[in-house]
């Protein structure tokens, strides 16, 4: 018996093909590396359709490979954020001869010590301090509690000064060592006050500035 079909039964029979082929290939994105999140053809590629569009399974989310053939503004690299790293924290430290910044036994600047202080502020011009430590010594001549007092009065000038040329008192501190701390070694510089001796024991008659901060990008 020979059988002829209308157009209308063709065209539902191509439907229902098309149907069943997308519900095997759906079937078989179980199996594709990367085809879970869209259907499949029977090369478990995925399948598209005449104007390039994909049918999303709603299972997964898109790996990259399919995502680059269906979607690809979703396939584009992130873009790149610029980090800009914090300036690494850098220390100075400045050994300044007391003999220069002082009179001897005195504790009120001298004209070439506020000069050697003004150089030294040129030096961190570039600096954004944190911390500025000033600490005064003294030599081994006179008593201990004098010589405590003196490296404190000394110390706490040398702040004054830099406070009065712009430092932040805030991050600034003085302090006091007297001659516990001395350069010279024990067996040198021997015998009582003499010129010889203060001449000699000169490089422990000193104030030390330590600043910490950071490089300031200008």
């Amino acid at each position: 018996m020979k059988h002829s079909f209308t157009k209308k039964q063709l065209g539902l029979a191509v439907s229902c093909a098309l149907a069943l082929g997308i519900v095997s290939g759906a079937a078989r994105a179980e199996s594709s590396p990367f085809a879970r999140a869209y259907v499949t053809d029977q090369r478990q590629t995925v399948a598209t359709s005449g104007y390039g569009e994909c049918w999303h399974t709603g299972s997964a989310l898109p790996l990259l490979e399919s995502t680059i053939l269906c979607e690809p503004r979703l396939a584009r690299e992130p873009e790149q954020v610029a980090m800009v790293s914090e300036p690494t924290p850098k220390t100075v430290d400045v050994t300044f001869n007391a003999d220069t910044l002082f009179d001897f036994d005195k504790a009120e600047l001298r004209p070439a010590g506020r000069a050697a202080l003004d150089a030294f502020l040129g030096k961190i011009a570039d600096m954004s301090p944190e911390t500025i430590t000033v600490v005064g010594h003294t030599d081994r001549l006179g008593s201990d509690s004098y010589n405590q007092h003196l490296s404190e009065q000394r110390a706490q000038t040398v702040k004054i000064y830099l406070i009065g040329e712009g430092v932040q008192p805030e991050g600034i501190r003085a302090e006091g060592r007297g001659e516990a701390q001395p350069v010279t070694g024990p067996a040198a510089c021997g015998g009582a006050k003499s010129a010889k001796v203060i001449a000699c024991l000169q490089p422990d008659r000193r104030v030390e500035v330590e600043v910490v901060g950071r490089s300031v990008v200008r």
